[in-house]
C-alpha cells in the first residue's frame, strides 16, 4: 500500500482523563507523525492536537480508530488523492 501526506486534528476535551493515553497512542504510531502541534485551551479546559502524517489508509486508521475509541476525544483526519 503506497503512503500519503495528510493530517489528524485531534481535541481533547479532559486533558487529565484522556491525555495520558492520546501520548501513549500517539508514540506508538510516532513512525507516520512527521509534525505535531498541540495547545493547551485553557478558556474551554480542552486540548487541541494537530498532526501531519505520511502513512497509509490502514496506518491511519489504526491510530485514528484507537483515537476516536477514547472517552473524551474527537478525531478527523485527511489523506491526499494520490
Amino acid at each position: 500500500m503506497e503512503k500519503r501526506l495528510g493530517f489528524v486534528g485531534i481535541i481533547i476535551e479532559d486533558r487529565k482523563k484522556a491525555a495520558h493515553e492520546v501520548n501513549e497512542l500517539l508514540s506508538e504510531h510516532g513512525d507516520i507523525v512527521v509534525a505535531r502541534v498541540g495547545m493547551p485551551y485553557k478558556e474551554r479546559k480542552c486540548c487541541v492536537i494537530t498532526l501531519i502524517v505520511d502513512a497509509t489508509t490502514d496506518e491511519l486508521g489504526s491510530l485514528t480508530g484507537k483515537l476516536g475509541a477514547l472517552d473524551g476525544v474527537s478525531v478527523k483526519s485527511a489523506l491526499t488523492k494520490k
